[in-house]
């Protein structure tokens, strides 16, 4: 089935059951005018994490990669009054452009941006006592994905929720031999999942305006 089927299904969708408001259309022009990568997730993904973040009932979430902030938005917006996400960019034009846009929204309270590589913010987030995060949603670089989902596991309790995205790569990812270190990075994010014994978890492929791509959810258990 092509791309341009797969586009028109979610912009059909979108148009039923997304609403993006000024604050979220201008994070994405924004974003694009400055010169990031278009790897923001689509509107239809981000209401889908905005949803689960409110199913969980979640008051503290944990965002690594922030990019230009849309799908840091999106997020922050299921918190109650008083909740508190913390978000993690190594590239600190992207973290620059994601304030602003934040800011924007309304959210620069909720929000707490920390710039470094998440590798070297992950170990001060625990030494400053955050968490446990209800939610963390892992968006990143792949082949730091297995490091990543160890932190999660650190700043997580039985309950909370891990999110995975962009983990099928156009199918590359059922390829053993493949020597892309995302293929690689998002294989081994996988088996380590299914070796825990403190995980259950699913992945779920999906097609749309961003490609053939997929999400993996995990819920940390007692």
């Amino acid at each position: 089935m092509p791309q341009q089927t797969w586009t028109a299904v979610d912009d059909y969708f979108n148009g039923l059951l997304v609403e993006e408001d000024t604050a979220l259309l201008a994070a994405a022009t924004d974003s694009d005018a400055a010169g990031l990568p278009p790897q923001q997730v689509a509107p239809n993904q981000g209401k889908f994490l905005h949803l689960l973040a409110r199913i969980q009932g979640a008051r503290t979430i944990l965002e690594i990669g922030t990019l230009g902030g849309y799908s840091t938005i999106w997020l922050a917006r299921a918190l109650p009054e008083g909740g508190r996400l913390v978000t993690l960019e190594a590239d600190e034009r992207y973290a620059a452009t994601a304030a602003a846009n934040i800011s924007r929204a309304g959210l620069g309270r909720t929000v707490d941006i920390r710039v470094g590589k998440a590798l070297d913010t992950l170990p001060l987030l625990a030494e400053e006592g955050h968490g446990p995060f209800d939610l963390v949603f892992i968006d990143a670089d792949k082949p730091s994905n297995p490091d990543y989902l160890h932190w999660a596991l650190k700043l997580t309790r039985p309950g909370s929720v891990i999110v995975g995205d962009n983990v099928v790569r156009d199918g590359a990812v059922t390829d053993p031999a493949d020597t892309d270190p995302r293929v690689q990075g998002v294989r081994r994010f996988t088996e380590l999942i299914a070796e825990h014994p403190r995980l259950t978890a699913t992945t779920l492929q999906t097609v749309g305006a961003k490609g053939h791509d997929g999400f993996t959810l995990a819920l940390v258990t007692a």
